[in-house]
């Protein structure tokens, strides 16, 4: 049955309230009466016959690292409550205002977005979809948990190693992560200037596709379609398929098996010095630590450290130790590689791998803090690679059994080859969902 945009924001709040301190800890600020207009909004132009494009009417919520005119942007801190208002909305924001899109909230977030876990001492930590006891992923945790939930249809996230595609993976919705120069990133709290992209993350590929038009600033023309039957599909086993539980692994396989019986064209991809090369170069310091050190830095010299959460500020005093020549040496060899992968990915049209080599772990699990970084540092694994060589890159939920944990799917496209990644995973989309 059709509902109006009014009906279906209405649903969404009741959505957030209902869940109770679980909506207070997947939202951070929740529009109930900027929503509910905007919806009647849209349900006006809908009657008239007009529409402002794809995202009219939608049901969207941005993380809480956006700048939205009249509000702090927190960027899930305590210590940034009490920051000066945003002057004007990010221009991601305007972009959404423009389209009609209907802004319901901001969702909870890794505090400065520096993990892949999704813990937030501050806010509270959104449960899993799934199962609330697990981990949501980060660091866009609200995002992930509330498209799950119903209360949005579409939220904005951002991701520098990951921070779209594992909660994706984690709760068992699709997210983009695109080429970084595709989308601006003015207005948005950043957490490493040469990594950070901005994307959607969404109930499938088509409302990811449109957003990221909407984000982009392009005028919405349809995808192209693309046939499973002879696609080029590279599959980088070697480190990236290592410490895989076995249920990311059957998932995998049973995904792999079935583009081979669709005719595609899979084959191993010998990768593994390349896409090793990230961890290998910065093993005396992550660009990522070096940049966010240099971001907060007045804040760690104003002493309000105690205020920050503990995991989070353990890594950016790691960032304050990086040398200069380090962080310099890794960026020269990093616009060395990217070339070098673009030309041995050349004959493929994708690569595929698990977003995320395990399954959501439980919150309570990662209360050790080895245990925590050590958990981090592999979940954020796969999709940092991709960061690193400005890859876009989707995560697709793979088939489960009820009550099984998500498992994710990522498809690695070429640089600037946005729109075709987003028509290819389109095809291999509605396959797997043929065969759950």
């Amino acid at each position: 049955m059709h509902m109006t945009s009014t009906e279906r924001t209405d649903k969404a709040l009741r959505a957030i309230a209902d869940s109770g301190a679980e909506g207070a800890r997947i939202f951070t600020q929740v529009y109930t009466a900027s929503a509910l207009a905007a919806a009647a909004a849209a349900d006006a132009r809908a009657a008239a016959g007009i529409t402002l494009g794809p995202l009219d009417g939608r049901i969207v919520s941005i993380k809480d690292l956006f700048d939205v005119a009249g509000e702090a942007t927190t960027a899930g801190s305590k210590v940034l409550r009490d920051a000066p208002p945003a002057e004007k909305d990010a221009v991601i924001v305007q972009r959404l205002r423009a389209a009609g899109a209907i802004l319901i909230g901001k969702t909870n977030m890794t505090e400065f977005a520096f993990s892949g876990i999704g813990i937030n001492p501050h806010y509270g930590t959104p449960g899993n979809a799934q199962d609330v006891t697990r981990i949501p992923g980060g660091s866009s945790a609200g995002a992930g948990v509330a498209v799950a939930r119903g209360m949005c249809e579409i939220a904005i996230g951002s991701d520098t190693g990951g921070s779209i595609r594992i909660p994706s993976a984690f709760n068992g919705v699709t997210g983009f992560k695109p080429t970084q120069a595709r989308v601006s990133r003015e207005g948005a709290f950043p957490l490493s200037f040469s990594l950070d992209t901005v994307g959607p993350l969404a109930k499938d590929v088509l409302d990811c596709a449109q957003t990221d038009a909407v984000l982009s600033g392009q005028t919405w023309q349809p995808l192209a379609q693309r046939a499973v039957a002879g696609l080029r599909i590279g599959v980088p086993r070697g480190l990236l398929f290592t410490q895989v539980d076995e249920q990311v692994l059957a998932a995998f396989e049973q995904a792999v098996a079935a583009l081979q019986s669709a005719q595609a064209r899979v084959s191993d991809a010998a990768l593994d010095d390349l896409l090793s090369a990230p961890f290998r170069l910065q093993e005396k310091g992550t660009l990522i630590a070096a940049e966010a050190a240099h971001v907060h830095g007045a804040l760690l010299a104003a002493g309000k450290e105690n205020e920050l959460d503990a995991l989070v500020l353990s890594r950016l005093r790691r960032g304050e130790t990086i040398a200069a020549p380090h962080y310099v040496a890794v960026q020269q060899a990093r616009a060395q590689l990217q070339p070098q992968l673009d030309a041995a990915i050349a004959d493929f049209d994708i690569l595929a791998l698990p977003t995320v080599p395990v399954v959501a772990p439980s919150i309570a699990s990662l209360d050790d803090e080895d245990t925590f970084h050590r958990t981090n540092m592999l979940v954020l694994r796969n999709p940092s690679v991709f960061n690193f060589y400005d890859l876009p890159a989707v995560s697709l939920p793979l088939p489960r059994q009820a009550g099984a944990m998500p498992v994710g799917l990522m498809l690695v496209g070429k640089r600037n080859g946005d729109r075709e990644l987003l028509a290819v995973a389109t095809a291999l989309e509605q396959l797997l969902q043929a065969q759950g």
